[in-house]
């Protein structure tokens, strides 16, 4: 497991290939198998591969979204605020499990920030996403993770660039 860790790195550049049907039914299963506190499963996923539903994504955020219109699939990660407060917490557990998924199907992906972003001076990246997608108000959009056959190769993060000091045993200390 940690060597499969060590080599996962955001991928931001995709080839034009589509995801087969069968690793997107693995995605979808990977999501609802995650984990959530107290089981209540607050979360929706939407599954986008509309390439101008992609497009209107990739400009959801002023900054760090673009690369999003490379990507053949997005998934939209969404929580309902009215079932758990934690909703948040649960949604970033499944977003990892599917990053987690992604890599193990040998595909790359990359988190896209969307709660408390902004798309424009006015509006919340929230709740242009919320109007493209007509998604209700009480699902709160956490995050996009775009996802495709990786168009670049990163090398893993050395050990030697791990911060092992911001690891504590028993109690906090400097």
């Amino acid at each position: 497991m940690i060597e499969f860790l060590r080599k996962r790195r955001s991928v931001r550049k995709f080839t034009k290939q589509k995801i087969s049907d069968n690793d997107i039914t693995v995605l979808k299963e990977s999501l609802l198998r995650s984990p959530s506190s107290r089981n209540k499963r607050p979360w929706e996923f939407i599954f986008v591969d509309a390439e101008e539903l992609i497009g209107q994504l990739s400009e959801s955020k002023q900054h760090g979204s673009q690369f999003l219109n490379n990507a053949p699939l997005a998934v939209v990660i969404c929580g309902d605020e009215t079932i758990t407060d934690v909703w948040v917490e649960d949604c970033s557990i499944a977003a990892t499990i599917l990053q987690l998924t992604v890599e193990n199907l040998s595909l790359g992906s990359c988190w896209i920030q969307i709660r408390n972003r902004m798309h424009n001076d006015e509006v919340s990246s929230e709740n242009f996403i919320q109007n493209l997608l007509n998604i209700p108000k009480n699902i709160r959009v956490e995050s996009i993770i775009a996802i495709g056959h990786p168009d670049e190769e990163k090398i893993p993060v050395q050990e030697s660039e791990l911060n092992f000091n911001q690891i504590k045993r028993n109690r906090y200390s400097k």
